[in-house]
């Protein structure tokens, strides 16, 4: 398992790179999509990764508190070649078995993960209403996956956006296991 922490590629008031991505509801999805929210949070995850599994109640708590105001999208962009347990059909039971409100797409050719610079699972990045980066970071302040979260830092920033208050710190890296990229 190869930890990583999320890098820079995507800078403050960076539009969204547009996508269109099959979901596990076996429909297409793009990012216009999801015109109609305050923003847009993106986050790169997947099936296996200990770091994801941990955060599943607190990626279930983000759509609670903001699913209505905020899209949140997840997006695995794994090889399921490498990592069975990423394949689409796992997608599928992970998000019935999790009860993921959220669309949950599947990113085959990788190229999603590249434009935005995701280089961890979970990396989130969460955009405003006319798409501009405005927060790439952590979930909460639970670095590990048997740590306990104390400062809920997503649904912090989720709820100074919604209100139009300004988010202080833009970055504030994620962790988790790498992106299992395709080899060449």
């Amino acid at each position: 398992m190869v930890l990583l922490e999320s890098q820079i590629k995507l800078k403050k008031g960076d539009i969204a790179p547009d996508f269109e991505l099959l979901g596990t509801d076996d429909k297409k999805h793009a990012l216009k999509d999801y015109e109609n929210h305050k923003g847009i949070l993106v986050i790169f995850m997947c099936n296996h990764c200990p770091y994801v599994k941990a955060k599943v109640d607190a990626l279930n708590e983000l759509f609670d508190e903001c699913g209505k105001d905020i899209a949140i999208i997840g997006i695995n962009s794994n090889d399921p070649t490498n990592v069975p347990e990423d394949s689409f059909d796992a997608m599928k039971q992970t998000a019935k078995e999790k009860n993921f409100q959220f669309d949950y797409l599947v990113d085959e050719t990788q190229e999603i993960a590249k434009k935005y610079g995701a280089m961890c699972t979970p990396d989130p990045f969460l955009f405003n209403s006319q798409k501009e980066l405005v927060f790439h970071g952590r979930i909460d302040n639970a670095m590990k996956p048997d740590d306990v979260a104390t400062e809920k830092t997503m649904i912090l920033n989720m709820k100074k956006l919604i209100v139009g208050e300004k988010i202080e710190k833009d970055f504030d890296p994620s962790i988790g296991c790498s992106i299992k990229w395709k080899e060449d």
